[in-house]
């Protein structure tokens, strides 16, 4: 590898580190300074999500825009895994960017369903169109796709990501403790996400812990990482 291509990577490497670390400070600064009670995905209680949202319009636009900044990071990060690993696997290197973006667009409609509520919420022509408990229905059901379309983008993102860790595993560019821990528990995620709505024991709360501290180790590992380091070249 040339100096200058070896430069090239390694620059790739700490955008994306950085990129990727800022998306999870975002995301925990969204969760703690904006979605508290009208996010479904924090609670899993919607009645209670449904009746906050209707007094929240501006957080819900703030969730919203927020959302918008999240799914960009998410792209620039995705495509930062691609160009890293597409010489070490272009098939599943490309396979998982394109899931990757798929399910980064489904979340993304969360976006467009916390903007619904708001309106729901604010709009004075929703006094005249439906009653309380009609727009408390109103508000329920766009926290539900909410709901629906987040996870289902989150099993798609992560499944991806399973790919991309694989990729640095037999690459090497990332250390086998680091893109092994990422294999081990994107695939947890998945696996996880999709059993329990056939075994419901699986949704407890201490495996949802489980799963999600150990997705987080293996992002924030990887970021700190690359963001650090780069990526090992020989």
């Amino acid at each position: 590898m040339s100096n200058v291509q070896e430069l090239d990577l390694q620059n790739i490497a700490r955008t994306t580190g950085w990129l990727l670390l800022t998306s999870i400070v975002i995301g925990i600064l969204t969760a703690m300074l904006f979605a508290q009670g009208i996010d479904i995905n924090l609670s899993g209680d919607v009645i209670a999500t449904a009746e906050n949202m209707l007094g929240a319009e501006s957080r819900l636009h703030a969730k919203a825009y927020m959302g918008v900044f999240l799914f960009a990071l998410d792209v620039l990060v995705t495509v930062g895994f691609f160009l890293l690993l597409k010489n070490h696997g272009r098939l599943l290197a490309q396979s998982s960017l394109y899931i990757s973006l798929g399910g980064a667009i489904l979340m993304l409609l969360g976006t467009v369903f916390a903007m619904n509520a708001a309106q729901i919420a604010g709009n004075a022509a929703y006094q005249t169109l439906a009653d309380a408990d009609q727009r408390q229905l109103l508000a329920g059901l766009q926290a539900t796709s909410d709901y629906t379309s987040f996870h289902l983008g989150l099993i798609l993102t992560t499944a991806a990501k399973a790919g991309f860790f694989y990729l640095f595993l037999r690459s090497g560019l990332l250390p086998k403790v680091i893109s092994g821990w990422g294999v081990f528990a994107s695939l947890f995620v998945v696996v996880t996400i999709i059993t329990r709505d056939f075994i419901p024991a699986l949704g407890h709360n201490g495996i949802t812990a489980a799963f999600m501290i150990s997705n987080l180790i293996a992002i924030v590992v990887t970021g700190l990482y690359l963001g650090v380091k780069g990526v090992r070249t020989s």
